[in-house]
């Protein structure tokens, strides 16, 4: 009969922790439902650019979640490619430049869409003479 309570009472304690450090979906999300203009984002200023955040944190289904924009100044990248454990789409809104995904490098202009899964080697940079702008969006599963 001990060895139940003592078992029973380990089980709920390590439930409980589980509990706090995950949480529910539900308790877990940061973002809600919303519309944010450039206005309302949150913007750094970075040798490279102008970096605008409208989202970052967990929702209801995501661990993480970044969405946001970049105006690139021209013959400059943000980094050299790199990878994270987000998946990632990248959208070109206006410029042109070269996007790099697994060693190949393509030559985009406004409209292409890029899309890496997690840990893949990527990158982009402005080979234009005008501004790039791109939007990108990233995301962890829970």
């Amino acid at each position: 009969m001990e060895d139940r309570r003592l078992f029973l009472s380990m089980a709920t304690a390590t439930m409980g922790s589980a509990i706090l450090a995950g949480g529910s979906s539900a308790a877990r999300a940061g973002i809600k439902a919303d519309v944010r203009t450039p206005e309302k984002a949150q913007e750094l200023s970075h040798a490279f650019g102008v970096q605008h955040i409208y989202y970052q944190g967990a929702t209801n289904d995501l661990r993480v979640f970044e969405g946001g924009s970049l105006r690139l100044r021209p013959g400059m990248e943000p980094h050299p490619p790199h990878k994270h454990p987000e998946e990632e789409i990248l959208l070109l809104a206006e410029g042109i430049g070269e996007i790099y995904v697994e060693g190949k490098t393509t030559h985009v202009q406004a409209g292409a869409m890029m899309y890496t899964n997690a840990n893949e080697l990527h990158g982009i940079k402005n080979t234009g003479s005008q501004d790039l702008v791109f939007y990108y969006f990233k995301w962890l599963k829970a």
